[in-house]
């Protein structure tokens, strides 16, 4: 469907586009949930890669971690992108790319080849946030926005769900390398979807906006201008020295950094080794605490757009993410009572989803025609964050595991995840409040 000229009747236009609006989301929070699959599949195909490669737990960290230093590295350009050739061409290709990588990844006869598939693999999901962030904004009103992303990360976790049990028993029956082959030719199939059924804006389909729906649309005027890429490179600079992002940033980081060592690497390996269990038993728990982090990002942007502020929500998630941690490895010593560990990790996977309405909050401290280079810079501080926090971990099962308790090993690993998520609250306490309002101005 090409742009075309054409006046749109405004009660049918406007009821047409509400309608059409949630197919172009769905499409793009189904990319969202490869994405969270990808982010969190590592973490139970570790014995396996392992076994397969005789590699060491820094080498299998250096291979996970390869797909968020390339989505660190991606997110300001593909704020660019998304402001400049638009989000719908952006995350097509990069599905196409996130597919071809897994099916390279499954394919990996030696460990090169593992690192060039989770390389590509990180490559292609990295600017499918941010491009579904900018198109949210297109489609939805700004007091839908946080609701309609706590409810796309929802969807997404879900992936993180399948990359648990799910994946368990799939590797079980079948291998690893069968799942990430699926998964691949499954992008495949979703990259033909994104590119046929996804739009930047209602205009590109004749339909009014969502934000001035009395206007007659005629043709694509009322589409943004572009930006060229002198005033895009400007935008980067003006929300990077804005010093209302870096607290969102950092508070981002911690959080994320901390829910990633648990849910995305060492997580199963943890309950499997603390309490005997077979992986398969021990993803349980795991699942427990994704889906605790989905039911929060959907529960904490609509408090967040119900309340109509971003700071206090966000302080509150965090403390009760701080005592979980704290419980976990100060209390109990990294060995709580199995029969409440269920209701553990869904606590701590729940209240670690304060940095959902991060986005929203960037957005709204910086230039409105900035959404994609703004939400992208926030979005960089999930990824700082996974990137910077596991190493610490594999170095201390590197160093100690086999010459110190088991127990000992993982509470002297966890409590890295533990500063992790102190240094995020701390960051939180600095954001400003915007009251759901862009505030760049004032």
């Amino acid at each position: 469907m090409e742009q075309r000229v054409q006046e749109t009747n405004k009660p049918d236009g406007l009821a047409k586009m509400l309608k059409y609006r949630y197919l172009v989301w769905s499409f793009l929070a189904i990319a969202y949930l490869v994405v969270f699959f990808h982010r969190l599949a590592a973490g139970v195909v570790r014995l396996d890669l392992i076994q397969a490669f005789n590699i060491t737990d820094s080498t299998f960290s250096a291979i996970g971690t390869t797909y968020f230093y390339v989505y660190l590295v991606m997110q300001i350009p593909t704020g660019m992108l998304v402001d400049s050739i638009g989000p719908r061409k952006t995350v097509t290709v990069g599905s196409l790319i996130a597919g071809v990588g897994s099916i390279l990844f499954g394919s990996a006869t030696a460990v090169p080849m593992l690192f060039v598939g989770r390389f590509l693999i990180g490559l292609g999901v990295s600017v499918i946030f941010v491009s579904t962030l900018k198109i949210l904004s297109q489609w939805f009103k700004p007091s839908e926005f946080s609701t309609m992303t706590g409810i796309t990360v929802f969807i997404g976790t879900m992936g993180g769900v399948i990359a648990q049990t799910p994946l368990a028993v799939l590797v079980e029956n079948t291998s690893w390398r069968t799942a990430f082959i699926g998964i691949g030719i499954f992008s495949l199939f979703l990259t033909v979807g994104l590119y046929m059924f996804v739009r930047n804006t209602p205009a590109e389909l004749g339909m009014p906006s969502v934000n001035d729906v009395n206007n007659t649309v005629k043709s694509n005027a009322s589409q943004a201008p572009k930006q060229s890429w002198a005033d895009l490179f400007k935008s980067v600079i003006i929300v990077m020295k804005n010093k209302r992002t870096w607290p969102i940033f950092f508070l981002y980081a911690g959080f994320y950094g901390a829910y990633v060592t648990m849910m995305g690497f060492w997580g199963t390996s943890y309950i499997s080794d603390v309490y005997g269990l077979e992986k398969l038993a021990a993803s349980k728990y795991i699942i427990s605490g994704v889906f605790g982090s989905a039911v929060g990002s959907l529960v904490i942007g609509r408090i967040s757009d119900y309340l109509g502020k971003r700071k206090l929500p966000m302080l509150i998630f965090g403390t009760l993410c701080v005592l979980s941690w704290f419980y976990i490895v100060v209390v109990t010593g990294c060995k709580p009572p199995i029969q409440w560990m269920s209701v553990i990790m869904f606590v701590l996977g729940f209240s670690g989803t304060g940095f959902v309405i991060g986005w929203a909050a960037g957005k709204e401290v910086n230039p409105p025609e900035n959404v994609g280079v703004a939400t992208a810079v926030v979005n960089m501080g999930g990824f700082f964050g996974s990137i910077a926090i596991p190493p610490l971990l594999a170095r201390v099962f590197d160093t100690y595991m086999g010459q110190m308790d088991v127990v000992l090993v993982y509470q002297k690993a966890f409590s890295y995840s533990l500063a992790a998520v102190v240094i995020g609250l701390m960051a939180g306490l600095l954001v400003k409040e915007t009251d759901c309002k862009n505030i760049y101005s004032k």
